[in-house]
């Protein structure tokens, strides 16, 4: 059965003057709803002509990718650490504060590079292959379940339902306690926007302050009764390494949180993100399912089409948009003067997106080699790869085929990008998320776990 996904052109367009005028007036703190539904047009305007953009606040916002790359390899002049920049946003000794500035995409080596240590050698193969029986299970049940409902919503019933399912299973944690890990998830990152409300503050500590909560009483579980550390990556974390390191407590909960939040929102909306793609370019929808088909029976190759096909929705869309570093020192970047103390945006979605780095980078290619997102797109570069890399990637299956009517709301955010829910509080008008009608199985069929090399 083939897919059927309509419309074709879902993103909206921007005309290019409409795209110059945002881009001379750029302010990440100042966005426009046309720019967060369509951003692309802007970022080319901005590599073209102000590739290095002063903000307002003093800040600058990099849209070259040999410019981040520059700045994700440069560990002396620039700073993962955020400590002076959570103090004022969020107060010293809030949760939010204790948390983002204790977690490992936050800190610099050695931390950075003990706790990465620690988290990675807990994610063990053996641990990761165990999960894949019943993520195929998972995944075929959701879809059938929306097959048996005659259509549902493809963010809250299916991309947002598979993350959690595996992280809690990661972690081991109790199927009837499950519920609020979204929640959690969604209050703690959406804290990480640029500008902060007040209830985004109020509602990122409390998700922080109960969370710490629930896994207290977890870790005190698995210390009383301990799993098998080769498949049981909660027992792990708490072990450390044999006769060597082990995490601090405050460190094993707020990575645990990290880990958590690290691969949850990044692969709902690497899946939104995908169908959209693949529904706005039918060429490279024909192209997967012919691959998918002439490779089926052959796990190795199929591999190969498939890792390539999510590198490339990670270039593509990526769910991770924007980095953030410091400069320690005075420095420069692509030939321009940065104080000490300079705060620095890295525009992931415009490097991702550049064509001095990707040949025809507006056209989704499947089938591209060169095709790595650069840098962070999946979490991270360099030494920042974060492990959400070594979670779920989306395979697409023969079976589905999927009808969805309408636009297609993106989430309000400048640091992700994504597709909101129907039964999300932002969609208010029509048909406003990535819904669809069943046809078969539904819309996608199959997603498995696999482990990428530690970089």
């Amino acid at each position: 059965m083939s897919f059927v996904l309509r419309p074709e052109h879902i993103t909206p367009p921007m005309a290019p003057e409409r795209a110059r005028d945002i881009a001379a007036q750029f302010d990440l703190r100042a966005l426009t709803p046309d720019f967060l539904a369509n951003p692309y047009p802007v970022y080319a305007a901005l590599r073209e002509h102000e590739p290095v953009r002063r903000m307002p606040d003093g800040s600058v916002f990099l849209t070259r990718c040999a410019d981040l790359m520059a700045v994700y390899r440069d560990a002396q002049a620039f700073s993962s650490d955020k400590q002076v920049e959570f103090a004022p946003k969020y107060g010293v000794g809030s949760a939010l504060f204790e948390h983002h500035t204790t977690s490992l995409v936050f800190n610099d080596p050695p931390l950075h590079t003990r706790v990465r240590r620690l988290i990675m050698g807990a994610l063990t193969r053996r641990a990761i292959a165990d999960m894949e029986p019943g993520l195929i299970l998972l995944v075929d049940s959701l879809l059938d379940d929306m097959a048996g409902r005659g259509g549902g919503d493809l963010i809250e019933d299916f991309a947002s339902a598979i993350p959690v399912e595996i992280i809690g299973n990661l972690l081991d944690v109790p199927h009837e306690d499950r519920g609020p890990l979204r929640d959690w998830s969604l209050a703690i990152l959406g804290a990480l926007e640029p500008t902060l409300t007040p209830q985004q503050q109020a509602l990122g500590n409390q998700a922080v302050t109960d969370m710490l909560a629930y896994l207290r009483t977890l870790v005190v579980q698995r210390r009383q009764h301990p799993g098998d550390p080769e498949r049981d990556v909660l027992t792990r974390l708490i072990q450390g390494e044999a006769g060597g390191e082990q995490l601090s407590e405050v460190e094993l909960l707020q990575n645990c949180i990290f880990m958590l939040n690290a691969g949850h929102e990044t692969t709902t909306n690497l899946i939104g993100n995908g169908l959209i793609a693949l529904q706005e370019h039918p060429r490279a929808r024909h192209f997967l399912h012919t691959a998918l088909k002439q490779t089926e029976g052959d796990a190795t190759v199929q591999e190969v089409v498939l890792t390539r096909a999510v590198d490339e929705f990670l270039r593509f869309e990526s769910s991770n948009q924007l980095g953030n570093r410091r400069a320690v020192k005075d420095t420069q970047v692509g030939g321009v003067d940065l104080p000490a103390g300079t705060l620095v945006t890295l525009c992931i979605g415009a490097a991702n997106r550049d064509p001095a780095q990707f040949t025809d980078p507006e056209l989704l290619d499947l089938a591209r080699e060169n095709n790595k997102p650069e840098p962070g797109a999946a979490g991270g570069a360099h030494r920042h790869r974060a492990f959400s890399a070594t979670l779920p990637r989306l395979q697409l299956d023969r079976r589905a085929g999927a009808r969805r009517p309408g636009a297609v709301s993106r989430l309000p955010a400048r640091a992700v990008r994504g597709a909101l829910s129907a039964r999300q509080p932002e969609a208010t008008e029509g048909p406003s998320a990535l819904s669809c009608a069943a046809d078969g199985k539904g819309v996608l069929a199959s997603a498995w776990a696999s482990v990428s090399p530690a970089q």
